[in-house]
Formats: C-alpha cells, structure tokens, sequence
C-alpha cells in the first residue's frame, strides 16, 4: 500500500508510513509558486506508483503546511476532493495549525467543509480524516499535548477496528483532556472569562503576525537565502543557496550539505534548526527550518546574528578565483 505525502513533510509521516510496512508516494510542493500543491503532479504520481504494482490508499496534506509554512485555497482544497473521489483514495487533512494564520488573503478553509459544500456524491463517498491538535495555536504553544481525529464517511467496522487500536494507549494526560475541552468548547460572550479569552488569543495571534513578517523580511535580507512568507503555522523554511565549496566541505566531514550549515550556525551562535534533509527537499536545493517562537523582544537580536553568521559563511566559502 502506498500513501500521497506532500514533499517537504513532517517526518513523523514517512516514519509511521514505514513503520507500517507501506510506501511513501511523495508529490512535492512548488517553491516557486508560494509552496503550492499541484494537482496534475499527484496525478502523475498515483499513475506511476500503480504500474510498479502498489496500490494507493491515501493522500495527506498539511494546512497549514510543515514546514513550509503555506496555505492553500479552496481551489486547491476542492481539485484534491474531487481527485480522491475519483481515484478511491482516502483524504487526510492535518490541520493541526489552522489558528495560525498571519495573512488575510487565504484564510484558513477546513477540508470538511469544502467537502460538504461541494454535495453529493462527494460529501457522502469520500473518505476523510480531519487531524486537529491544543499543542499548536494559542493554547498549548507547544507545550501541552493533545489531539483527535475526526472521521467522516468512514465505514464503521473501520472506526470499530479504529477504537480498539486506540484502547491499547488508554493513558491521556489529566492537562491535554482540560485543554482539548477548552478547544471544543472555548468560552462565549457573556462568560466571565470572555473578555479575556479574546484578548489574550487575539494579542497572541497578533504578535505571532508580526514575528512572521521579522523573520522572512530578516531571512531575505541575507546573502544567499530565499524565503517564502509563512502565511501560517510556525515555522519558516529558507532556502539556502550555499556555495560549492561549502558543499565540498560538507561532504569532507561526511555531513548532508544543510546539516553541515545548520551545525556550523549552532556553534556560532546558538541558534538551533532543522536541516531541510530531515523533511524532504528537491535534489540539489538545501534548506532549513526555524520557529517563529522567539519573543518579538529577542527576535532582532536572533536574526542579527543569523545574519552575521551567514555572511561570514558564505564569505569564507566563496570561490575567489
């Protein structure tokens, strides 16, 4: 069996994918387009899986995306329903960051309900899993876990089948079940704890906007580095253009290239990341990724010595025949 993952991805995919004994089909998001998902690519992929004799049962996306930081439309949203239906394929959404939006052009859509305005038969035949989380957003901030999963047009000898898998880790922490009815059931107008609530989330999500805007303005304003906005989520993911001489270096040390680079800035500096190499990358092209979580106080301070690294970097790695 085979599973539709977007590449870049969230590692923690490919790994219960193989875990699993099943196959990663990867179909991989287009840098140039904002990180945008195409169709057409899937479709290409689904064709070519299927001549090697591997049947595929899945399709993930992530929206807001990991880590890449893209959203995607409602266009996008409705091309995969319609694919899915058409091919048989199960859809499943993790829309795990769907409060974390920093930009009004493309507001957070959520999958089910694209699929129920989209009618029948789509919103009675295609299979979905919804994935939603109190680790991500304004809630836990990563700190606290907790989750569901929510299914829709599932046979239900599955979700039988589904529940008993689940009993097997009956152990949910006491502070992710309070968290996660908060999340279901966050306070209304007229609670005591209203007013609050609203300022709180809203200062939060607004603060988050403005360290987006400072780390991708920061990122672009480095020699060497291209960076999307992270329209949502938390996470930017730069493209490093590192020199060839770097890439050499890198493979002297026995080290991926970015690997190379993101260990040679924690020790300048401090400051840790995550080699693209860990998420999945286009051959030849190097990135990494980094939160957007340091304070709005820190936040100059952080990308100033990113930048004085990376310009010392690439100085030292530069041909100067």
């Amino acid at each position: 069996d085979g599973v539709l993952c977007p590449i870049p991805q969230y590692p923690l995919y490919s790994a219960t994918i193989r875990l699993l004994g099943g196959t990663l089909v990867p179909y991989y998001l287009d840098e140039e387009t904002k990180w945008g998902l195409n169709i057409e690519d899937i479709r290409n992929q689904v064709i070519a899986t299927r001549k090697k004799g591997i049947s595929v049962r899945g399709l993930v996306f992530i929206n807001p995306g990991n880590p890449t930081g893209q959203c995607l439309s409602e266009q996008n949203l409705r091309e995969m329903i319609s694919f899915c239906y058409k091919e048989n394929i199960a859809l499943l959404a993790d829309e795990v960051y769907q409060q974390n939006i920093y930009q009004d052009e493309r507001p957070f859509v959520s999958a089910k309900k694209v699929l129920m305005d989209m009618g029948f038969p789509y919103n009675k035949e295609v299979e979905l899993v919804s994935f939603h989380t109190v680790s991500k957003g304004y809630w836990g901030e990563c700190g606290q876990r907790g989750g569901y999963f929510e299914l829709t047009n599932i046979d239900p000898q599955t979700v039988d089948e589904l529940y008993k898998v689940a009993s097997i880790s009956l152990s949910p922490n006491v502070p992710g079940q309070i968290f996660m009815g908060l999340m279901v059931n966050p306070p209304k107008p007229n609670d005591v704890s209203y007013n609050q609530y609203v300022a709180e989330s809203k200062a939060i999500l607004e603060s988050l906007r403005r360290r987006a805007h400072m780390m991708t303005d920061g990122f672009n304003s480095c020699k060497n580095i291209t960076c999307n906005f992270t329209e949502g989520a938390m996470y930017s993911f730069p493209k490093v253009n590192l020199p060839p001489l770097a890439i050499a270096a890198a493979k002297k040390a026995g080290k991926e290239p970015d690997v190379f680079y993101c260990l040679k800035l924690l020790e300048a500096t401090g400051i840790s990341t995550v080699p693209g190499s860990g998420f999945g990358q286009k051959e030849g092209t190097f990135h990494l990724r980094t939160t957007i979580l340091p304070s709005e106080e820190d936040m100059p301070d952080v990308m100033a010595r990113f930048k004085k690294f990376n310009f010392e970097f690439m100085s030292q790695y530069e041909d100067s025949s």
